[in-house]
């Protein structure tokens, strides 16, 4: 673990390669479509567009997608795997994830975020700094569970879906495709796809 290229020089990227270098990685660049103007994001130098990336993917050990807004994550992720990237996971060592966990490649799971046992995450998945997926918990590519919220065991959520900082989401409840919960949110009852919930309990927005 060498070399790793980061799509999106963001502030979820920043994250991501604090996560990547204290997780072992050596040398972390990024690539996104505001070079040349922008050459830096933090530490960390932005050494070409996405289109250098993908002509120089043999260069590096491991590639990551930097960008929070799912959908778009999601395609840069599907062109990224095409191009014959080697898609990678980044997991700071503070996290606490089961050996029975299952997780997608090209997630990122970051600091004291805990992921039990039997947990199957999806491709491109955002685990957030803080929150907890239980046991038995589904969830679907490119999925985003933001800072300390909390899935409780068997809780599923369908692709792209959303769920917001310090959002609670009930035991065995599902929340459809693209669907958003709101900051704070406390999920009792199945929300359908596209759908907006926010409250305590969460309703339709």
């Amino acid at each position: 673990m060498n070399r790793l290229a980061i799509l999106g020089a963001s502030g979820h990227g920043k994250v991501i390669a604090d996560a990547a270098e204290q997780s072992g990685w050596g040398s972390i660049v990024f690539f996104d479509d505001a070079w040349p103007e922008l050459t830096s994001n933090g530490r960390w130098s932005v050494v070409g567009s996405s289109a250098e990336l993908l002509a120089n993917l043999e260069k590096y050990d491991g590639v990551v997608v930097g960008i929070g807004d799912n959908r778009i994550r999601c395609q840069k992720l599907q062109q990224l795997g095409a191009a014959g990237a080697n898609i990678v996971s980044v997991i700071h060592p503070y996290a606490a994830v089961s050996p029975y966990v299952k997780l997608g490649v090209g997630s990122v799971v970051f600091a004291n975020s805990v992921i039990n046992a039997d947990a199957v995450i999806g491709l491109g998945a955002i685990i957030n700094t803080g929150s907890v997926i239980e046991h038995d918990c589904l969830l679907g590519e490119c999925a985003h569970v933001s800072p300390n919220a909390t899935l409780a065991g068997g809780a599923v959520l369908g692709r792209l879906v959303w769920v917001g900082a310090n959002a609670c989401v009930k035991q065995q409840v599902s929340i459809g495709d693209e669907a958003v919960v709101g900051m704070g949110s406390v999920v009792l009852r199945n929300v359908i796809a596209g759908q907006v919930v926010v409250g305590n309990p969460a309703k339709p927005l």
